[in-house]
C-alpha cells in the first residue's frame, strides 16, 4: 500500500490519533518543532545545492588563471 495517497481522510485520522496520543496543549508545539526542522532542512539541501556551485566555479578558477599566467608568460 502506497503511503503518497494517503487523502483527507487518512490525515484527519492522523490528526484525531496524534490529539489523542498528545493531547490539545502539546500539538502547537509539536507542529512548530516540525515547522523548524523543516525549514533547517531546506536551509541545509539549499546550502548543499549552492555549495556545490561554488566548488565548480573555485575549481574553475585555478584553471583559468593559470591559462591566463601562461599566456603573459
Amino acid at each position: 500500500m502506497p503511503f503518497g495517497n494517503i487523502g483527507i481522510g487518512g490525515l484527519i485520522l492522523i490528526l484525531i490519533i496524534a490529539l489523542i496520543i498528545f493531547g490539545p496543549s502539546k500539538l502547537p508545539e509539536l507542529g512548530r518543532a516540525f515547522g523548524r526542522t523543516l525549514s533547517e532542512f531546506k536551509g541545509a539541501t539549499r546550502g548543499l545545492i549552492n555549495g556545490e556551485d561554488e566548488n565548480e566555479k573555485k575549481d574553475d578558477a585555478p584553471q583559468a588563471t593559470a591559462a591566463a599566467n601562461k599566456q603573459h608568460s
